[in-house]
């Protein structure tokens, strides 16, 4: 495997601005007051991003992940992004483990 830097270059690129766009919204959030409106809907921001992330497996894949997904869904009502993804990463591990 050879290192092209045009590649690398354009990928520290996009890092980069990823960066720099996060730490620009938490710059200015910082100093502004959010309605109650907005801040819901920027509490509903992950949940959604979580549902986008599960949803194609769900239905794109076999019975274990299927029910991962669903494991995750319903942890993700309770629990942090990470524990909720974790709950389902444990899910499909244990569920391949006994062969389905």
């Amino acid at each position: 495997m050879t290192l092209d830097l045009a590649t690398l270059a354009a990928i520290l690129a996009m890092a980069s601005m990823t960066m720099l766009t996060r730490l620009a919204g938490l710059a200015v959030l910082r100093f502004a007051t959010l309605s109650t409106s907005a801040r819901r809907i920027l509490d509903a921001i992950p949940p959604a991003v979580m549902a986008a992330v599960v949803t194609p497996t769900a239905l794109a894949t076999g019975p274990a992940e299927s029910i991962a997904c669903a494991v995750t869904a319903l942890a993700a009502l309770r629990l942090p992004m990470l524990a909720a993804a974790a709950a389902g990463v444990a899910t499909v591990a244990v569920l391949r483990a006994v062969g389905l």
